[in-house]
């Protein structure tokens, strides 16, 4: 049958627009494989420039000259201005809470025993008897820890304005070992206490105190960060503002404070 005029027409249009639509998509997929190239040659430029710019850095890094370090050594004797308070954790005390961890059944609170409290309390520089006496505390040597020393004279410091980042002044210098043998008599301290968090209950703690007591800090320090008399003031104003031990200053009391013995000072290095 021979189509109308009209239906004639109208295939010649939809020709033309199949054609049309053919010839729009041939450029879409052209410039889509233009953007793609052009974004591969941006990437590849780019990881060229970071390459290029870490080598630099790398250059640059070894013409730097980096000055060998000096290190001075000081021993710092340490006076006590008011008693110092020790409080080790004692085996019971890391047993209960291992216990508590491990879902362990509590078995109650044990009898108080104020003299075992007393000698828990203590750090034992060379052992602790299995079952102390009164004569082996008299002849014993305890410590205390010496990292207690640098922590509060870099927070006081730091409190003060003197020191603006504390991890560059950790940095700056260290006490050595691990505990500083306290020179001075024990006795046995009786303190009232309210443990228990929200719920307040009082408790009788049994401590070891020193009350007149020195120590000497065997410091390490960077010649090229802090001055042998920056530490000694360092020192003193934690000495004063915070102290050492329990219920010093820091904790809202006034025990563990200290001074440093200027004319002890000792360089070795």
């Amino acid at each position: 049958m021979a189509r109308t005029k009209v239906e004639s027409s109208f295939a010649d249009l939809d020709s033309m627009d199949l054609e049309m639509m053919g010839f729009e998509g041939e450029v879409v997929e052209e410039k889509r494989e233009e953007e793609k190239a052009e974004a591969e040659k941006a990437a590849k430029k780019k990881t060229t420039a970071r390459k290029a710019k870490a080598e630099d850095s790398e250059a640059s890094m070894l013409d730097t000259v980096v000055p060998e370090i000096k290190i001075g050594v000081l021993r710092i004797p340490i006076v006590g201005d008011s008693s110092l308070i020790v409080h080790a954790w004692s085996e019971k005390a890391k047993k209960q809470i291992l216990d508590k961890q491990m879902k362990k059944a509590s078995t109650g609170r044990e009898i108080k025993d104020p003299f075992q409290d007393y000698v828990d309390s203590a750090y034992w520089l060379d052992g602790r008897p299995e079952h102390p006496t009164d004569e082996d505390v008299a002849k014993a040597r305890f410590g205390f820890p010496a990292i207690a020393f640098k922590l509060c004279a870099i927070d006081a410091g730091y409190q003060q304005e003197i020191i603006k980042k504390k991890t560059t002044a950790r940095g700056a210098f260290h006490v050595m070992d691990e505990y500083v043998e306290i020179k001075g008599t024990p006795q046995i301290r009786e303190d009232m206490v309210q443990v228990g968090g929200m719920t307040k209950v009082a408790d009788i703690r049994y401590r070891m105190e020193f009350l007149n007591w020195s120590t000497e800090l065997k410091v390490r320090y960077n010649k090229a960060a802090i001055s042998p008399a920056q530490i000694v003031n360092l020192l003193n104003i934690g000495g004063f503002a915070n102290g050492v031990g329990e219920w010093r200053p820091s904790r809202d009391g006034n025990h563990g404070t200290f001074q440093v013995r200027a004319d002890g000072v000792i360089s070795e290095a």
